[in-house]
């Protein structure tokens, strides 16, 4: 390029990618194709385990290995039973363990002692130190603006740098309601060393998000997301932010009426996990795949705040191309301003 590129942070050095863009594990969106695609872009893909038992777990992995001969990473969420599919994770040695909503600290060893980098997820100070004292070689501080599961009630920009300053020299990742380059670029001046992107990689072809999900996606603004605890069946007393349907609208004021699991609550539709038909029943927080069938505006409809940003379904690779080219005019337009005027 002739000068030094502005986003090859220590992170990419260490991860072995090009560009400091990482794919956030969104649960039965984010498959192999999206993975492989985010990583053969110079990203770095994770693969959600989307409640796939572990052999079928180790199945997707393998098939990411045929789609990329670059890292990717796999994430896990602590509050299910996941020590199986960890065995699985540090079997396959796979470059990135991703964890998060949890004590990380039961798995940093044996994924270390196979050569397997951890890394994980927090919403605040306290939790990230915590995460670096078990171990953990990387941490992600998720900003509330975030869509999909939300650990912590702080805004990015409060703390970004709040993280970056408790676990120096430890590398960190923004994540939450970043959609473009002028993200990537905020949040490296903040401090972090890369960015994770959710919402703005659901509306990508290679994404596995039901088509009607995706279009709700292009057509919200950013006041469409709430944060709630709606969809707690299966994990409940759990906030999220989703898109304000219908459906969302209807129970915002009794919300926690979707955390009581009650045996007869009503089937919605049908989706296929580990590649089995399962029922989804009102209040769960299954995202809709292309498999799920049934009343897909009641199901829950992850999204960040970011979402006002997304206007098309575009190719993950072409998202990545132009969050990183956008990223670096701003960067390297103030680093020339700054020079200006120390000259």
């Amino acid at each position: 390029m002739g000068r030094t590129d502005l986003l090859r942070t220590p992170l990419c050095e260490r991860l072995g990618i090009e560009l400091p863009i990482l794919c956030a594990p969104m649960g039965f969106v984010t498959g192999p194709e999206l993975t492989a695609a985010v990583s053969n872009a110079g990203g770095l893909g994770i693969l959600s385990f989307s409640r796939n038992p572990p052999e079928v777990l180790r199945q997707q992995i393998r098939r990411v290995r045929e789609l990329t001969a670059r890292p990717f990473g796999v994430n896990l969420l602590l509050p299910a039973k996941v020590s199986e599919h960890a065995a699985v994770c540090i079997e396959e040695r796979i470059p990135l363990l991703s964890l998060f909503w949890g004590d990380p600290a039961p798995y940093v060893q044996a994924a270390h002692d196979a050569g397997v980098l951890v890394i994980h997820q927090v919403g605040s100070v306290g939790e990230s130190r915590s995460a670096v004292e078990a171990g953990v070689d990387i941490i992600i501080a998720q900003g509330v603006e975030a869509g999909g599961h939300v650990r912590g009630d702080i805004s990015l920009m409060a703390l970004v740098p709040r993280v970056a300053d408790a676990v120096s020299p430890v590398p960190v990742v923004a994540a939450g309601g970043i959609a473009d380059g002028r993200g990537l670029a905020a949040a490296l001046t903040l401090g972090a060393q890369a960015v994770s992107v959710g919402t703005r990689f659901l509306a990508t072809p290679e994404s596995t998000a039901h088509p009607l999900y995706k279009q709700r996606i292009v057509e919200a603004r950013e006041g469409d997301t709430v944060l709630t605890t709606i969809f707690g069946y299966n994990w409940p007393n759990a906030p999220h932010r989703t898109l304000r349907t219908k459906f969302v609208e209807q129970w915002i004021d009794d919300q926690s009426r979707g955390n009581e699991a009650r045996p007869g609550e009503p089937v919605i539709g049908e989706t296929r996990v580990g590649g089995q038909p399962a029922p989804v029943k009102r209040f769960m927080g299954f995202t809709p795949s292309v498999e799920t069938t049934g009343d897909i505006e009641s199901m829950a409809l992850y999204a960040g705040q970011g979402v006002g940003l997304i206007e098309q379904i575009r190719p993950a690779a072409e998202i990545v191309a132009e969050m990183a080219a956008e990223a670096r005019r701003i960067l390297q337009a103030a680093n020339d301003n700054t020079g200006r005027l120390a000259g």
